[in-house]
């Protein structure tokens, strides 16, 4: 039972560990240029909002994601554009959300 307990206990400190890790903010000197040439396709239905082109973090790099339509989580929400924040170690992407 005691060697139960002791890797319960294990396995919940490294899960926490990792998701403080994952939340953790990357910064960079330069931040990164989005593409010049961005397409976006015909919007699918008059309720479907864009989403931009986001920054996600990949291994030692920043890697673009397009954009996308998608539809309000809930009801009236809006979605606000991640942008690009600087902090006194350089810059930080700060991801889209719904509000």
């Amino acid at each position: 039972m005691k060697k139960f307990i002791l890797k319960t206990g294990m396995m919940i400190a490294i899960g926490l560990s990792i998701s403080a890790v994952s939340n953790a903010q990357i910064s960079v000197r330069i931040r990164p240029s989005a593409p010049l040439v961005k397409v976006r396709p015909a919007r699918p239905t008059p309720h479907h909002v864009w989403i931009g082109g986001e920054w996600r973090w990949n291994n030692n790099n920043y890697d673009y994601v397009d954009g996308y339509w998608s539809e309000p989580e809930r009801g009236r929400h809006r979605w606000v554009e991640g942008h690009w924040k600087h902090m006194r170690d350089g810059w930080v992407w700060v991801p889209g959300h719904w509000r």
